[in-house]
């Protein structure tokens, strides 16, 4: 079929008697011919079965306004087959959930190729119908990529009911068709109690989900996470079919097995594609109503692929065709490549169904993810079943990357990210929507993280304040680059009180609030540094004392901030503008300050607050580990996957000088940590002592009573072994 655009990145100008008007739709359609607009109708004919599109038939009430020209206008809606369209049927592309939309002077016609197609007909009708006239206008439009939506997927606190309830209607409204519902923290969903049912109020919250899931052409997946502790018996395998035909009675129509982030017996492909292969044979396919399974590999991703186990080939070579495998690339967070998928595909011998980890934030709990969806290959459609987005525990604030996800996976070849990006923001926050793009622009990157994966953050600033900080040390500085950082600081104020104050969108405001907090100081900084750099200029020393006593203040609000809000137990605090603008400010700062010294022979502090502790290890999973202080304690950030430690392999923490150690409190998630485990520490990590551990439970503890700079815990047996990263922190004393 040959596809035809007129199109400038996804927005048109039409006029008519003088008039223009913006028309943008997303997801981008296959092919868009606008001719014009027209006054609103007086009234509409419907024809067609509004009874069996009921969904459909009730959202387009809201959609028609009624204006003064005084004629009718017929609203022909159906399906292919149906009489009331039977006169486009030609015009219908022959995909799933395609659709044709014509809007004429006299006439509306919404053609679905099946129900959900003629549901996305009015959702483009919807977006079309956002101006004072009605576009004149004619789409043919399908997906590209059949499965598009979100996994909630990530550890940490779950969407509430509301929340899930919000997302399912924005899925519908931007064309994605699937909800996995698969989050950490629900018990019934994982270990321990995945084997029980659902209490009273948590199965009818499910039930309320799927009605609405349903109501937005939706499917609601259901998916379990029994892995960890199943047994390889007729008893379990019959309580999970149970626990399945319990949610099939809630309406659940759509279901997925985990079997990621595990270990022990859990992870045999054998017995996976076995247990699989049942429930697909006993389930899915009596049930006749049932979409194809999901499953989740306990190898998702390159990095952690054995072929030599050969994991993935035995699932591909054993796994009944109809099951679909998720694959999040390279490695857990990594964008969707040609060649990955060329590697992994003949082995699962099907396209992967991709989860694609972003923007899910639970390794990097203090900073807000905000920012574009770019880096996924465009030309990989057929290479992939699917593709879903695990998102942040941040519901509202994640709907930035969700919106450009479902633009993406709906028509990859013309999907534009900035464009993308940019729609996202004025449909979140439309009164607002130039204040939230000044937030989201120094809310993107993810900081220092063990993943390695880093976002593009302050782009347009960037250059600017690189060439600033350039010549500064040099002793000069250019007038437009300083004016052009003070107007960004001013804008990022302005920001930051303007959307604290919003009521456009309370649940995202709520969400950002802390963040907010911290932008707010970010910008009174900036400002403030700058003045510092103008008034060593100008040598006024009153001017200059004024405003680096003032900045020395909000650096310390700016830790009260980070100590007081989100506290969560793995990356507590609140970051902003972390990867330029707070860099910036920092900088600017101590030069400022250096040169202030140099010419008025003073010796003003210009240290600026980071935490001077590192983390090592020679395991891959665990370099680049972030590590905090909290007073006298310094912790290092949890690592919620499965980590392998090979024979002699360690972690630790390397502190910036000896310190009184007092004592460490760690957990891997294992029960027999302390047997494999040993504690080592070091003065100058050459030369190292062994010290006792105790253990309860999963926790290792240990008194140290020692000074020391380093201290490690190493795999002291001659093979691998497994554990999770909970909890690292290692209690100091003075020097």
């Amino acid at each position: 079929m040959r596809i035809r655009f007129i199109v400038l990145s996804v927005l048109w100008l039409i006029g008519a008697s003088g008039m223009a008007q913006e028309v943008a739709i997303y997801p981008v359609p296959q092919s868009v011919i606008l001719k014009g607009q027209m006054p609103w109708p007086d009234s509409y004919r419907m024809e067609g079965d509004t009874v069996a599109h009921f969904h459909t038939y009730r959202q387009l009430g809201t959609i028609l306004k009624k204006g003064k020209q005084q004629h009718t206008v017929a609203v022909c809606i159906g399906k292919r087959g149906e009489k009331a369209v039977s006169k486009y049927t030609r015009m219908i592309p022959r995909h799933p959930e395609g659709y044709y939309l014509s809007i004429d002077k006299d006439r509306i016609v919404l053609a679905g190729n099946d129900e959900r197609g003629l549901f996305y007909a009015m959702q483009t009708l919807r977006q079309l119908a956002q101006g004072e006239q009605l576009p004149l206008a004619e789409v043919k439009d399908y997906p590209l990529v059949r499965f598009r939506g979100v996994v909630e997927g990530f550890y940490g606190t779950p969407w509430s009911h509301q929340a899930r309830m919000r997302q399912l209607q924005f899925y519908g409204a931007n064309k994605m068709n699937t909800y996995i519902y698969g989050p950490k923290d629900d018990p019934y969903h994982s270990c321990p109690d995945w084997r029980k049912p659902y209490p009273e109020k948590e199965a009818r919250q499910l039930k309320e989900l799927v009605k609405v899931a349903k109501e937005n052409e939706v499917d609601f997946v259901w998916a379990i996470h029994p892995g960890q502790d199943i047994k390889w018996n007729s008893e379990d395998r019959e309580i999970l079919l149970a626990k399945f035909e319990s949610m099939y009675q809630l309406g659940i129509r759509s279901f997925a097995v985990f079997f990621d982030d595990i270990s022990g017996e859990g992870t045999d492909p054998r017995r996976q594609a076995e247990l699989l292969n049942e429930i697909d044979d006993r389930f899915v396919k009596v049930k006749k109503d049932v979409t194809p399974l999901i499953m989740c590999p306990t190898e998702y991703n390159k990095s952690w692929s054995n072929p030599a186990r050969g994991y993935l080939k035995t699932l591909g070579e054993e796994l009944n065709s109809s099951v679909q495998i998720m694959w999040t690339g390279d490695r857990v967070i990594s964008d969707i490549t040609k060649e990955g998928l060329a590697w992994v595909n003949p082995q699962i011998r099907r396209p992967a169904y991709i989860w694609w980890n972003f923007p899910v934030s639970d390794y990097v709990r203090d900073h807000l993810l905000m920012g574009a969806v770019y880096g996924n290959d465009t030309e990989v459609k057929d290479e992939m079943s699917g593709f879903v987005t695990n998102p942040m525990e941040h519901a509202e604030a994640s709907k930035i990357a969700i919106f450009s996800v479902a633009d993406y996976a709906w028509n990859p070849r013309q999907f534009n990210s900035q464009a993308s990006w940019k729609a996202a923001v004025k449909v979140l926050l439309p009164q607002q929507s130039e204040a939230l793009q000044t937030f989201v622009n120094h809310n993107s990157d993810l900081g220092v993280n063990v993943h390695g994966y880093r976002r593009e953050e302050s782009v347009d600033i960037q250059p600017v304040a690189e060439r600033f900080l350039k010549d500064y040390r040099q002793g000069k500085y250019g007038r437009d680059d300083f004016k052009a950082l003070a107007d960004e600081f001013e804008r990022i104020l302005e920001t930051a009180d303007l959307l604290l104050v919003d009521e456009g969108n309370k649940e995202l405001v709520a969400e950002m609030t802390p963040w907010l907090y911290q932008f707010k100081v970010l910008g009174e900084s900036g400002k403030e540094a700058l003045a510092m750099v103008q008034a060593v200029e100008e040598g006024d020393k009153a001017v200059f004392m004024r405003k680096y006593k003032h900045l020395r203040a909000l650096q310390q609000r700016s830790f009260q901030i980070d100590q007081t809000y989100n506290q969560n137990p793995y990356q507590p605090g609140v970051k902003t503008g972390s990867k330029v603008m707070q860099p910036l400010v920092d900088s600017i700062f101590v030069l400022a300050t250096q040169e202030f010294n140099r010419k008025s022979g003073t010796a003003l502090s210009s240290e600026v607050f980071t935490s001077p502790h590192r983390s090592f290890s020679t395991v891959a999973q665990f370099r680049q580990l972030p590590v905090r202080v909290k007073t006298t304690r310094v912790v290092m950030s949890p690592l919620l996957e499965v980590v392998k430690w090979g024979a002699g392999e360690y972690l630790g923490v390397e502190l910036d000088k000896v310190y009184d150690l007092q004592a460490l409190d760690a957990d891997f998630g294992v029960k027999n940590s302390a047997e494999w485990l040993q504690l080592e520490v070091s003065a100058d990590g050459e030369h190292w002592t062994t010290l006792p551990v105790t253990q309860q439970a999963t926790q290792l503890k240990a008194a140290l009573n020692c000074q020391a700079r380093y201290i490690r815990l190493v795999n002291k047996e001659d093979r691998v072994r497994e554990s999770y990263l909970r909890k690292f922190i290692v209690v100091t004393g003075g020097k």
